[in-house]
């Protein structure tokens, strides 16, 4: 289906999980169509989050943040999220990458928890209290109970999708193929769509509610191997963050495009 009209598949209030990892193979061209649309009061799920998110919440389109990492990389601080978080404008659930495995982990075995030695003696504890430590049935260990963790949709980009939603990510998955298994909806986000995929795929079609062509769909972060992140833009995101310019860098996303493309029109 078109882009536009996968977008609209994400309610008001849903759990908004995106695939990739940290700069790398982010759903942006979705993300900048969802800021097209009204959708409100997310609760945004990522393994790790970036750019992409940086964007729904500076709009104010989220309201909860489960990830265990929020930022730029190398190129800073998410500047949107750091002034949310400082305003207490958002609710943000403190997750590890233990306790978003171990929860993903209990949905796929379809059980309420999954038990883990993570987090024990830390204060992460204190500040999650539906987190509960319990005694080990077998041998009377101390053990934490990681509560089961899904999504409304998952949007994930992949490098090449078939029309009956069979998709090849490209290496690095994250947790991807987890997000897919979980999500009530799963939309992909393909550089390239093509008839059908005849070789091994790492998720499959009977999964996928649908699948939107999205070539260049991941800038201004990466996708291997067909585009490197695009620092520039990350840079200039964050500096015009840095002057309380964020509304107008939002106001201009239609007109802004990768660097190489722009570089391709100049010579011509």
């Amino acid at each position: 289906m078109a882009l536009s009209d996968a977008a609209a598949l994400v309610r008001d209030g849903d759990t908004l999980a995106l695939g990739g990892m940290t700069l790398y193979r982010r759903p942006v061209a979705f993300v900048r169509e969802l800021l097209r649309q009204s959708q409100r009061d997310l609760s945004l799920l990522c393994f790790t989050a970036g750019y992409e998110s940086d964007l729904l919440v500076g709009a104010g389109r989220v309201r909860q943040v489960r990830t265990c990492y929020f930022g730029l990389e190398s190129f800073g601080f998410a500047p949107m999220f750091s002034q949310a978080a400082s305003d207490g404008a958002l609710e943000i659930v403190e997750e590890s990458e233990g306790s978003l495995a171990f929860g993903l982990r209990a949905t796929l075995a379809g059980v309420g928890f999954m038990p883990g030695q993570a987090w024990l003696g830390t204060d992460l504890l204190r500040a999650r209290p539906d987190v509960k430590v319990i005694a080990d049935p077998y041998t009377g260990r101390p053990v934490v109970a990681f509560p089961a963790l899904g999504c409304d949709v998952a949007v994930i980009h992949v490098l090449r999708a078939d029309r009956a939603g069979n998709a090849v990510l490209g290496g690095n998955p994250a947790v991807d193929v987890e997000l897919g298994l979980v999500a009530g909806r799963a939309i992909l986000t393909a550089e390239e769509v093509v008839e059908r995929l005849d070789g091994p795929v790492d998720i499959a079609g009977p999964l996928v509610t649908a699948v939107a062509a999205a070539p260049g769909g991941a800038w201004p972060t990466s996708c291997y191997p067909l585009y490197p992140v695009d620092g520039n833009e990350i840079l200039a995101y964050a500096e015009a963050c840095a002057a309380g310019q964020f509304a107008a860098y939002l106001e201009s996303l239609p007109l802004r495009q990768p660097s190489h493309r722009r570089d391709a029109e100049s010579a011509e």
